[in-house]
């Protein structure tokens, strides 16, 4: 399981979650992975796993990633003539951008452009 979610403007994000491998699944593998993105001081991101092992030979992992943009990277971008807003949509859509492949082309199209709207004149 894959979760990514994006928050600004105070946003919240919570992901919770139930995994419950049985006795009777022999050789299960299970794996999650939630990632957040912050784009302000005041969003915050909750992880709330419960994970129900009960077989011997199961494997299982979890991981929590909850970061924001990286002033290198946005400094990066701008080295290359890049504007500080641009630069800043590119690293959204580079976040989200295995969610949007995954998406048919007009969806895809459409999430990018959302994310560009919600990103208009967001710097700081």
């Amino acid at each position: 399981m894959n979760a990514k979610s994006i928050s600004k403007d105070g946003g919240v994000c919570t992901y919770r979650s139930l995994v419950r491998i049985n006795e009777n699944a022999k050789n299960s593998k299970s794996t999650v992975s939630c990632e957040s993105l912050m784009l302000d001081n005041n969003s915050r991101s909750d992880t709330i796993p419960v994970n129900d092992i009960r077989a011997d030979d199961a494997l299982f992992s979890h991981e929590a990633k909850i970061g924001k943009i990286s002033d290198k990277a946005i400094f990066y971008l701008m080295s290359r003539g890049i504007s500080e807003e641009e630069a800043r949509k590119m690293i959204v859509r580079g976040f989200a951008y295995n969610v949007s492949k995954e998406l048919p082309v007009e969806y895809a199209a459409e999430m990018n452009n959302l994310i560009n709207l919600e990103l208009e004149g967001a710097i700081g």
